[in-house]
């Protein structure tokens, strides 16, 4: 039991931040990096970022968003009325595909419009094109065909700064050597970084108590048994 008593904790969130200069680059990131930096010189109108939850896709596609000017839009919300509309630039992000599309023949007309007027599609998905359940034949074969770059596990590095950056997005400042025991005990994916800082900032304010090795540690048990929302009475 804690000397002290737990206080209730109000969850509003973090604002993450994501211009290019908040971009983390690693080993397991890089290709997609210079995919962005490529463009416009690509070889293919379009092409597929994929990379499992929070990998940094959304953050990526958000960086080539504003630097080809482009128009955003979630796979599961596109029509056919969308196609003259989002052709209108010379850019387009279409986030989310493995998640469900809107309208398969909408997709394949703005993929077809892409190559024919020499615009730019940006595709992101958490699956391959080839292990997602699409029924239109010609769309299924275009996926297939698209340039597609892979986003894999960070390195302990690239983990370590992201856990630093999610840390900075919360206004939480920690010791280098508590960092290095977060990223050398966490799952190696950006999404358990993710939980952790939520599960250590959340303990800390519930508790009163400083983010310390041993509340780290406490964090990490807790998410590996699956009740980082509880804590002591």
């Amino acid at each position: 039991m804690s000397g002290e008593p737990n206080q209730f904790v109000f969850d509003w969130g973090a604002r993450p931040a994501l211009g290019a200069e908040d971009f983390l680059i690693g080993e397991s990131n890089a290709a997609a990096v210079a995919l962005v930096d490529r463009w416009p010189d690509w070889s293919m109108s379009s092409a597929l970022v994929v990379g499992p939850p929070q990998s940094g896709k959304s953050h990526l596609a958000h960086v080539w968003e504003l630097r080809s000017d482009a128009t955003m839009v979630v796979a599961q919300q596109l029509s056919e009325d969308h196609v003259p509309e989002l052709m209108h630039r010379r850019a387009l992000v279409v986030e989310d595909i493995d998640r469900g599309i809107g309208s398969e023949q909408a997709l394949f007309h703005l993929l077809n419009l892409a190559r024919e007027q020499r615009t730019s599609v940006l595709l992101t998905s958490r699956a391959p094109a080839g292990e997602l359940d699409v029924a239109l034949p010609d769309l299924r074969s275009r996926l297939r065909a698209l340039a597609v770059t892979a986003i894999g596990a960070p390195d302990p590095t690239l983990l370590s700064a992201v856990l630093v950056k999610l840390l900075a997005d919360r206004q939480i400042a920690v010791a280098p050597p508590i960092v290095h025991f977060m990223a050398r005990e966490v799952d190696r994916s950006i999404a358990a970084a993710v939980r952790l800082v939520e599960a250590i900032d959340r303990l800390s304010l519930a508790t009163r108590r400083p983010i310390t090795r041993a509340l780290a540690g406490e964090a990490l048990m807790r998410l590996r048994d699956g009740n980082s929302d509880q804590t002591d009475d």
